[in-house]
């Protein structure tokens, strides 16, 4: 097609008055001032990436977190996440450091790991971090069972990350596993929604806001 389409709607065509208007309407409507002040840009991003202005009564953050993280990325800390879904949100551009972004679900190895240990393929993939976890940054927006895994390979001894994004979404274990990250007694800092809600896209939305220090 070498021409446009008649125009038969009224809407708004330009890119930077979009991007504008939007996240001036989030700055508007949602209740940010529960949340630490450097952790609100993410919050932002965060409601960007679901369209759902509500979502920040449900968002919590360790005070420590965006330091924390920053930090590490600027470092060449890795990216761990259990969603290659997340990999491929993650804007590599924004990255201070070229950092490598790891997703070990599609690991041969996953498979027979998660029948002999009678866990979920997603909890395998976690164990084959290995010793990046030991100050990465970690994402975890798909499963529950990857982030409770986290938690107990920390307990026993593991590598501890230097701050864990987890927003796994679902019905069965999501709420519990962020409350567990909330509460981890390890000093780790974190960033959670609580409840059902989470997925692969905020948790990229929020590890883009977290890689560059911006204003909206």
């Amino acid at each position: 097609m070498t021409t446009p389409p008649t125009r038969r709607y009224a809407y708004e065509t330009d890119g930077a008055e979009i991007y504008r208007r939007s996240f001036a309407t989030i700055r508007a409507e949602a209740r940010l001032d529960h949340l630490p002040q450097d952790a609100r840009v993410v919050a932002v991003r965060m409601v960007h990436a679901s369209g759902d202005v509500d979502l920040t009564d449900h968002i919590a953050v360790h005070p420590g977190l965006v330091a924390a993280a920053r930090e590490a990325l600027q470092a060449g800390a890795p990216i761990l996440t259990d969603a290659h879904m997340i990999a491929s949100g993650i804007t590599r551009a924004r990255l201070p450091h070229d950092n490598e972004v790891v997703c070990t679900l599609r690991d041969d190895r996953v498979p027979d790991l998660a029948k002999a240990w009678g866990t979920t393929r997603s909890a395998a993939a976690v164990s084959l971090w290995g010793e990046r976890v030991e100050g990465a940054v970690v994402a975890i927006g798909n499963a529950p069972t990857a982030l409770f895994h986290l938690l107990e390979t920390i307990a026993d001894g593991g590598p501890r990350p230097a701050a864990i994004v987890g927003i796994p979404v679902g019905f069965i274990g999501s709420a519990e596993s962020k409350v567990a990250l909330a509460e981890n007694p390890f000093d780790i800092p974190w960033l959670v929604v609580h409840g059902r809600r989470g997925g692969s896209a905020l948790a990229a939305s929020a590890v883009n806001a977290l890689a560059r220090e911006e204003e909206l």
